[in-house]
């Protein structure tokens, strides 16, 4: 508790300066049509919440709202014949950006009916299982530290680590396997560093928040244009480059110190810059934890408009990440730990550029990506190099792949229309000598892969919007193929038909459904799995599958609060099942390493349903509340005769409930209260991991799949609490925050892990009998974890 007192008298300290502050900014904007991409001459606009705040656009379509109070706004935009509309938020400032709002013209009689803009936004095509993130929330979540992974997990359907140190994404029931990125319209495979290869899992987010304008999270309803998902969709909007000034943004966070800049190049060329160096080895070391990581990573966007209908996106994004082992931690927990924590070394980077036409009603892009991923893992026996007798894994593994994609979008009346086609190439290679314990044998196994297969995907949608805006509708299909086998390269068999439908009862109700089914293909590391004889094993493999549909109500008053009530339901089929151990390959990845190279068949089958229900409260400028609950089952079984069994995220329910409040003077606080069900688990097969020659193999135990979940941890609640004040100056802005995380040092009891003591109980016995005597350790985590971070932005 010294150091919290410690936080909180600095902060303090840093008030006395708040009478230098600067009080009101201005906000410089343009409005447009989004079609025409031309000015929209003397519309008006006005800060949400503050409707006597505002201006009126000029011949030009430029505005200036003056004297604005700092803090983060929406603004609103309305013209006689246009869609009235709300942006996205905005931090006012002495670094507010040049702010353009595009309008819609309204396609019928400007009297006939009349739109209510409003924060809560839904789209056509995903009516349900869509949530819109917004800066406040991102700046000032409570636990979070500005880490996506974690933001996300307020909102329903979404289940979370108890007092982990991972960012593992488990959505609707869905493993982190299950989950896919976009940013700006390019793929990344990956938002957090140390990824589990096969999975989406990781301790820290490679995503820098200070280049976000909002994310887009999908949970169902998935759009047609980005594959892949199973689960979930996370659809990050970059902000844009500043066209009028140049800023920069310092940040000294919970584990890394970064440097942030917004600028423009010209008068037709923007860009934004991010540079982060972790300092997580230190934290984690201050913690006591037997590993150390280490990481750097960095983003860019440039955007040029060529014209004032053409433009071109740059964006790049990369991680270098080294994970070494705290040898000198000593007690039972590190020990275990350190006997099967592997050392850990990533590179990951991903590139992409889109052209964008906008021709009148028909908009046409073009975009090209590619991903990288190089991912080397190294073990020893008792992590004793001196020999190589004590390896137990050297693997090094790279995966590449290159996108091209073009897409057509028509705006005709009241259909909006939308087709594209996609091609690429991925490259996948593996060099892999590994340890291991089967069949009562202590081998050796060795084994290079080398794979390359191209893949491609078409899609089309058409979205309906009824002349008074009640009813909205939408129909689409989407199919996608590879050379990988003979039955993947048959693209109508993975036809992916999707509709839905939403009606407004009134201005306050409505009700809405979406169904459809979504493939996604196996991982690398399954795909280019050999075998003994060094063919592929895996050639069995289909795309994964599920088949999803999902209704529920909306309730909203005004732009003030949303209340959601919504069911859902989810088959899975041809799901990769692990020969060796009989699990499918969706209940792995939340752990360091790699999931997915082993031998599989496609023959595992799962479910899972429930109820989840949110509200949404916000005061613009003062109170953000959000709050969520999920009732669920999530279950598996191993083929179509098999009974369902409890997969591995079948936590049962989820209850997130958190908000921030702004007091005078540029101080605010912020509080999250989450509470999880027990996770099942395995019990340990005491039997074979006592063997010397097995428990050597992989260093940690065996669990006993006869028995898979068939157990059940407590359910566990936590409370995080944050605290913000802001210092505003003419030229520059200083932030300080205080993140308490589990702030009453909740302990999540955890099953006793079995662990070797070293001692060989039968030393006379023939080899393949020897055993070593074992005991159990306490598992217990959870505790009270500090960060005062700090912001300054000139």
């Amino acid at each position: 508790m010294g150091k919290i007192r410690l936080y909180v008298i600095i902060a303090l300290c840093w008030a006395g300066i708040a009478q230098a502050a600067a009080e009101n900014y201005p906000i410089r904007g343009r409005v447009i049509d989004r079609i025409a991409r031309t000015p929209v001459a003397y519309a008006s606009v006005v800060i949400v919440g503050q409707g006597d705040k505002g201006a009126s656009a000029d011949a030009e379509g430029n505005f200036v709202i003056e004297n604005v109070k700092p803090g983060i706004y929406r603004l609103e935009a309305s013209m006689l014949g246009y869609t009235s509309a709300v942006t996205p938020e905005y931090i006012v400032s002495a670094a507010t950006p040049f702010i353009e709002i595009e309008l819609d013209q309204q396609s019928q009689d400007v009297d006939a009916v009349t739109v209510t803009p409003t924060p809560f936004r839904r789209t056509v095509e995903s009516p349900v299982g869509l949530n819109v993130i917004g800066l406040r929330e991102i700046e000032k979540s409570p636990g979070s530290n500005r880490d996506i992974a974690r933001i996300v997990r307020s909102y329903p359907g979404v289940s979370f680590s108890p007092v982990g140190y991972r960012n593992d994404l488990i959505v609707r029931g869905g493993g982190p396997s299950e989950n896919r990125f976009f940013m700006d319209g390019i793929e990344i495979p990956n938002i957090n560093h140390f990824a589990t290869q096969g999975a989406s899992g990781g301790p820290v987010s490679i995503v820098n928040a200070d280049l976000i304008r909002e994310i887009s999270f999908y949970t169902g309803a998935f759009p047609a244009d980005r594959a892949g998902g199973l689960s979930s969709v996370l659809d990050f909007r970059l902000r844009d480059g500043d066209p009028e000034q140049q800023t920069f943004k310092a940040t000294v966070g919970a584990s890394e110190v970064g440097l942030s800049g917004s600028g423009h190049m010209g008068d037709r060329t923007t860009y934004l810059f991010s540079v982060r160096q972790s300092y997580l080895q230190l934290l984690f070391k201050v913690l006591g934890l037997p590993f150390l990581p280490n990481y750097i990573d960095a983003q860019v966007k440039i955007k040029s408009r060529l014209t004032e209908r053409d433009e071109v996106t740059f964006l790049a994004l990369t991680g270098i990440d080294d994970m070494r082992l705290n040898t000198d931690q000593t007690g039972e927990s590190a020990e275990y730990m350190l006997s099967y924590l592997p050392q850990l070394k990533q590179e990951t980077f991903t590139v992409g550029a889109t052209y964008r036409h906008y021709g009148g009603r028909h908009v046409q892009s073009v975009s090209l990506g590619h991903t990288y991923l190089n991912n080397r893992n190294l073990k020893y026996l008792d992590n004793d190099d001196s020999s190589e007798e004590n390896l137990r894994l050297r693997l090094r593994a790279v995966e590449q792949k290159s996108t091209l994609r073009a897409e057509n979008r028509s705006y005709i009346g009241r259909w909006t229309l939308r087709e594209g086609l996609e091609a690429g190439y991925s490259h996948y290679d593996n060099k892999t000598v590994q340890r291991l314990y089967a069949a009562q044998r202590d081998t050796m196994t060795s084994y290079a892969t080398r794979l390359g297969s191209f893949f491609w995907g078409l899609f089309v949608t058409a979205d309906y919007t009824s002349a008074d805006n009640r009813l909205t509708a939408s129909v689409g299909v989407r199919a996608d193929g590879s050379d990988y086998s003979g039955r993947m390269a048959q693209f109508w068999r993975q036809a992916s038909p999707r509709a839905s439908v939403s009606y407004a009862l009134s201005d306050s109700w409505s009700v809405s459904a979406a169904s459809g089914i979504y493939y996604q293909l196996p991982p690398f590391t399954a795909l280019g799995y050999k075998d003994a004889t060094g063919a592929l094993a895996n050639r069995g493999l289909r795309y994964m599958s599920v088949v999803s549909a999902s209704a529920g109500f909306d309730w909203r008053l005004r732009d003030r609060m949303i209340v959601t009530l919504q069911g859902f339901y989810k088959g899975y089929g041809n799901i990769p099942l692990s020969v060796r151990d009989g699990v499918p390959l969706t209940c792995k990845g939340n752990d360091y390493g790699t999931v997915g190279d082993e031998p599989l068949t496609p023959t595992a089958e799962g479910r899972a349903y429930g109820v989840e229900a949110m509200v949404k409260w916000q005061i613009p400028g003062r109170l953000n509340v959000t709050g969520s609950a999920t009732l669920y089952r999530s279950e598996y079984r191993n083929d179509a005769s098999s009974p369902y069994i409890a997969s591995a995220w079948d936590n049962r329910f989820v209850v997130n409930l958190s908000g921030t409040y702004d007091f005078g003077r540029n101080w605010s606080f912020g509080a999250k209260l989450s509470a999880i069900g027990g996770a099942p688990y395995t019990p340990y097969d005491e039997e074979k991991s006592s063997l010397k020659q097995a428990w050597d193999a992989q260093g940690r135990p065996y669990y006993d799949y006869t028995r898979y979940n068939t157990e059940r941890l407590k359910a566990f609640a936590q409370l995080d609490v944050r605290l913000d004040k802001l210092f505003y100056f003419e030229r520059w802005m200083l932030g300080l925050y205080i993140d308490l995380q589990n702030i009453t040092a909740s302990k999540l009891r955890q099953p006793d892990v079995l662990l070797s003591t070293g001692v060989v109980e039968n030393p006379t016995a023939p080899a393949a009998e020897q055993r070593y005597r074992m005991k159990y350790i306490r598992q217990e985590s959870g505790t009270l974890l500090p960060t005062l971070g700090i912001t300054v932005e000139f």
